[in-house]
């Protein structure tokens, strides 16, 4: 078999990748926009499980550059902040100060990863380092 016919077939076997809307998926204003969505699912998620007559509430509000999410109880307001910065998604507490940045890479099997503190981390990681202590922590 010529080296020819070799990398035809391997070429015909292999799925054909699109590499350019996977990479072009894989920006900082889609990662933010699919952490928003699933930011509001968790909110959703977490009022259900409050017990009846919680006196604790949370929410998600529009901010500056990104959003809020919010807990509101008697009397304690906290919440965390997330924000589409030009080279990372800035999580920061109510007070301003920063949490962690969220950076992307686009990796050699085609997967979008985030990135925290050079670690590679799934959405859902991403969400509970930056709730888990608003949402669980101190109620």
């Amino acid at each position: 078999m010529s080296e020819k016919t070799v990398s035809d077939s391997a070429e015909k076997a292999a799925p054909k990748f699109d590499w350019i809307t996977g990479r072009s998926s894989c920006s900082l204003p889609n990662v933010f926009k699919t952490l928003r969505l699933q930011v509001e699912e968790d909110v959703k998620t977490r009022n259900a499980l409050r017990p009846d007559n919680s006196p604790y509430e949370f929410s998600v509000a529009e901010s500056n550059d990104g959003f809020a999410v919010l807990l509101k109880a008697k009397d304690v307001q906290r919440s965390v902040v997330f924000s589409l910065a030009e080279h990372a998604i800035s999580v920061r507490d109510g007070l301003g100060s920063s949490m962690f940045d969220v950076t992307l890479t686009f990796d050699d099997e085609g997967k979008c990863r985030l990135n925290v503190n050079a670690e590679e981390r799934d959405f859902w990681q991403v969400r509970r380092m930056a709730l888990e202590e608003l949402m669980f922590r101190g109620l």
